[in-house]
């Protein structure tokens, strides 16, 4: 018995080796990245957003709203205060949609860690991602034009936790707080990589998401709802996956549903959104999900 479990570590180990040298250069390139932005570059992101509003771009203004929520280096906690200090300015709700998106879906971290798939899946990631920052903004300002979509009642844009006087400092802090974040999502990802690396037979995988590729591109929609838990956790399972035969329009699915209905966030969205707008929210993220990962296989 003994035996047996110690050649099982030994696999397990071997495989999680593998998949830690491949991609925690990335994971930690991410780290530091995210960190320069949210250090010294986090306001003039956000202060891009006034100026877009100062303007007048009209429909326009969803492009560059889209792309903002992009650079944002913000989590949703972070993101819907920020938010609420726009709306509170006057704001329009089509160009928060847009903004709120993008940022649920991407950030620049998250974006390094993605270099880990390929330099296609990362530009795939990227352009689905802002599309759907562009596509909220859309739904929102045609469908509600003269009314309200977002309730920000009760929020306000939270004091920084980048304080100290010395720039190193608050940069080394920043990145401690990340890894204090992402760094335990990150090794239980390569720990489910080796899992299944180890335990899922070649043929189940194939017959879910390689030779019926319609059914995968549901399946990769649908379970990227309750195993999405960190942006960098995921990465390892989504190369292991497209390793193994996953279509990239399957992969594109799960990274839209996965941060889009990520528990977390979930929780904050409904509570500015209200039930009705929140219904409808997930509804749209499932169907372009779904379009957007058809779109891609037709194109692969």
């Amino acid at each position: 018995m003994l035996d047996i479990l110690h050649r099982e570590f030994v696999y397990i180990w071997y495989y999680f080796e593998v998949q830690l040298r491949q991609i925690v250069f990335y994971w930690a390139l991410g780290i530091v990245i995210g960190s320069v932005i949210s250090v010294f570059g986090k306001q003039k992101i956000h202060s891009l957003m006034t100026v877009i509003q100062d303007k007048h771009l009209g429909a326009f203004g969803i492009i560059p709203a889209s792309l903002i929520g992009i650079a944002s280096p913000l989590c949703m906690y972070g993101t819907i205060p920020i938010a609420a200090s726009f709306s509170q300015k006057g704001m329009r709700d089509d160009y928060l949609a847009a903004f709120m998106m993008s940022s649920i879906l991407l950030n620049p971290q998250l974006l390094i860690y993605s270099a880990a798939l390929g330099n296609f899946a990362l530009c795939v990631r990227f352009i689905s991602c802002f599309l759907c920052g562009i596509a909220a903004g859309l739904v929102v300002r045609f469908c509600f034009k003269d009314k309200h979509f977002f309730n920000f009642d009760g929020f306000s844009e939270r004091a920084s936790h980048d304080t100290d006087p010395n720039p190193f400092m608050r940069l080394l802090k920043n990145i401690g707080r990340n890894i204090k974040e992402t760094g335990l999502y990150f090794l239980l990802g390569i720990l489910l990589s080796a899992l299944f690396q180890r335990y899922v037979p070649q043929d189940v995988f194939a017959s879910l998401f390689v030779n019926n590729r319609g059914f995968g591109l549901l399946m990769a929609a649908t379970i990227g709802v309750p195993l999405y838990a960190c942006g960098g956790g995921t990465i390892p399972l989504l190369q292991q996956w497209l390793a193994d035969g996953m279509s990239m329009g399957s992969a594109t699915a799960f990274m839209i549903t996965g941060p889009a209905t990520k528990i977390t966030n979930l929780g904050a969205l409904k509570i500015v959104l209200g039930i009705k707008h929140f219904a409808m929210y997930f509804a749209f993220v499932m169907l372009y999900a779904l379009v957007s990962g058809f779109i891609v296989n037709l194109i692969v």
